[in-house]
């Protein structure tokens, strides 16, 4: 499966806007993982776009992922994918046993929570630093869909410090503002994230 071909199916199953900017912001993640590790960008790409692409029809545990997985097998995806959207979701009992999956894992939670941070920001992530994700991290009322431990487990199985994942996740969300709907209304160009 391909990029586009990927993108196709995502938009088949998901019609909410913003289940598909969370699976491009994923993506963004994932791919900037993929160029950081030099591994198969257009892989890891698809891997991110369609990680979720089955939540709005199979929204309950355990059928998202494993409906899932099944429609994926159905269309030749590989097992490598496969396994890796399989274990983004813990209750399946699949192993993060590769850097795609270690990756995908660690960049899920982590994009919806800068998602968040940005949208309640003037200026969106254009200036969003990684000490405000921090801080709000700490408020349990904010985002509170958005599963903390697992964003500290993430960076913690990719081996990567929290504060510096964060950094790397933000930048990379960055790059694709305008498709997250993240960009600020005209402004000056973005900024490197502060620690």
């Amino acid at each position: 499966m391909d990029r586009q071909a990927a993108w196709e199916l995502l938009c088949e199953y998901t019609k909410n806007e913003s289940l598909r900017k969370h699976a491009l912001a994923v993506e963004a993640c994932v791919r900037a993982y993929a160029r950081k590790f030099g591994e198969d960008e257009e892989k890891w790409c698809v891997t991110g776009l369609i990680h979720d692409f089955d939540y709005e029809v199979y929204p309950t545990a355990p059928d998202h992922p494993l409906k899932g997985s099944e429609i994926l097998k159905d269309k030749g995806v590989s097992e490598e994918i496969r396994r890796a959207v399989l274990g983004h979701a813990d209750y399946t009992g699949v192993p993060r046993d590769t850097l795609l999956a270690k990756v995908l894992f660690a960049c899920d939670e982590v994009a919806g929570f800068i998602t968040a941070c940005s949208l309640v920001r003037p200026d969106r992530i254009a200036s969003l630093e990684t000490k405000s994700v921090k801080k709000r991290m700490k408020d349990k009322a904010f985002a509170r869909s958005v599963n903390r431990l697992d964003i500290i487990k993430g960076a913690e199985e990719l081996g990567v410090p929290l504060e510096e994942h964060i950094t790397f996740c933000i930048t990379a969300m960055r790059e694709v503002a305008d498709q997250l709907g993240l960009a600020p209304a005209g402004g000056p160009p973005h900024s490197p994230p502060n620690q």
